[in-house]
């Protein structure tokens, strides 16, 4: 969960293409190995060819370490130069979680190999006055960090952005943004050439904003063009390259929008019924596949190679059962995947909508699953993870139980999964 998770961090909380050059990539490309943006360095959830991980593990089997985080927050790890990163809020007077009002809300550095705390830098007061409430899945601290090159992105939502050196040192913070939000921050920015760009989608006035990489100075905004009841969303962008040109993806309540990062002029948008828009869009074979959230999830396939509103021209298909209103989809060769927050997992063809399988897996599921080396790992907020195999059988490869509950979503360094629990980041390597 961005995800948070990106994660429904709002009543539940809260394929882009593989190429780095669909992601837009900016001028430090990460490594090849390094997760250093949420769902991967190519955004869609699939360690890169090559990548193995353990299929089983417990609490006693493939674990590496596991070291406790200080304070709470549901943003996904990601990992660059040997080093994981999260978010958290630290609760300032040490009070327990549950009786704590205000909060720094901090960024926390370990050692990818052994798990040591090599930092934890505090970027800004969460202050009672803005320390609104929040949904039981949520957290103050939930959308992913960005690692680029030297710098880290590290973003809560209305409480504000900051951008730090590797060492912690800040390079620039911007608070200027704040707005009044339904059930707390979710969605993770994304990185586009010299444009840091997110959704605010709170109570009132939604719209997508960029901000300069370099100075954290706004770049340019777009509100939404449309009046829905419920006006708050959570979704992490997606960005594509169409003919050359790089659309980001933003979905919110009843509209997606797809805008020219560079202008923040909107190429095309579409309109549909539904808020509280969590999943991360993929981008899969030249459609944008993307789900409605709240109340009744659909999943559409939308063809970006329109202009303006799109919305009778170029919908491929949906469907409306069993889609996620939490989790992104994954997709593979001709299928996409998915799991739905009432556990259950279904296989579509993703250039018709046909439903190839549904199967019960069982448990809540918040987190975004990944896909390693042919298999799928779906993870329940009780934190335990089934591992089945790709194609159009539903194959249980193993069920893996960690005994703690989790919302966020897993990364790939190496040979090893990063999962990050309630209380704890756990290295699962043979």
């Amino acid at each position: 969960m961005t995800s948070p998770r990106s994660g429904n961090l709002a009543i539940c909380i809260l394929v882009l293409s593989t190429t780095l050059g669909a992601l837009g990539s900016t001028g430090h490309p990460a490594a090849a190995e390094d997760w250093n943006v949420f769902r991967g360095p190519s955004a869609n959830g699939i360690a890169e060819a090559g990548t193995s991980v353990p299929t089983e593990w417990s609490r006693e089997k493939n674990i590496a370490f596991r070291t406790e985080l200080p304070g709470q927050g549901w943003s996904s790890p990601v990992i660059a130069n040997g080093r994981i990163y999260v978010s958290a809020a630290i609760p300032v007077d040490q009070q327990s979680d549950a009786k704590a009002t205000e909060y720094e809300l901090t960024l926390i550095v370990l050692d990818a190999k052994n798990g040591e705390i090599l930092k934890s830098v505090p970027l800004m007061r969460q202050t009672a006055e803005k320390s609104a409430r929040i949904h039981k899945k949520n957290s103050h601290a939930s959308p992913t960090p960005i690692v680029d090159g030297n710098r880290v992105f590290v973003h809560f939502g209305y409480q504000g952005t900051a951008c730090v050196d590797l060492d912690g040192n800040l390079i620039w913070k911007n608070r200027d943004l704040f707005f009044k939000p339904v059930h707390g921050n979710g969605g993770t920015p994304v990185l586009v050439d010299d444009k840091l760009i997110f959704t605010c989608d709170g109570a009132k006035d939604p719209k997508v904003v960029a901000l300069d990489a370099g100075t954290g100075k706004l770049a340019w905004e777009v509100k939404r063009p449309n009046d829905a009841k419920k006006k708050f969303s959570f979704c992490t962008p997606l960005t594509i390259v169409i003919e050359g040109q790089k659309q980001v993806i933003a979905p919110g309540s009843d509209c997606v929008l797809a805008i020219d990062p560079a202008s923040g002029n909107v190429i095309w948008e579409l309109f549909y019924s539904g808020y509280s828009v969590i999943p991360k869009p993929i981008y899969h074979n030249g459609l944008v596949y993307l789900s409605t959230s709240y109340d009744t999830p659909s999943l559409l396939a939308i063809d970006p190679t329109g202009q303006g509103d799109v919305t009778e021209t170029h919908l491929r298909w949906s469907i409306n059962k069993n889609v996620p209103h939490t989790p992104s989809l994954l997709a593979d060769e001709e299928y996409l995947y998915s799991i739905s927050d009432d556990g259950i997992a279904m296989c579509v063809d993703a250039a018709t909508g046909d439903v190839v399988y549904k199967k019960r897996v069982g448990g809540g599921f918040s987190s975004s699953p990944v896909l390693v080396d042919g298999k799928i790992h779906y993870t329940n907020e009780s934190g335990e993870t089934t591992v089945i195999a790709t194609g159009p059988k539903y194959k249980v490869l193993a069920e893996n139980d960690l005994g703690e509950r989790t919302l966020a979503s897993a990364a790939v360094d190496a040979n090893a999964l990063i999962m990050r629990t309630a209380d704890a980041i756990y290295r699962i390597e043979e």
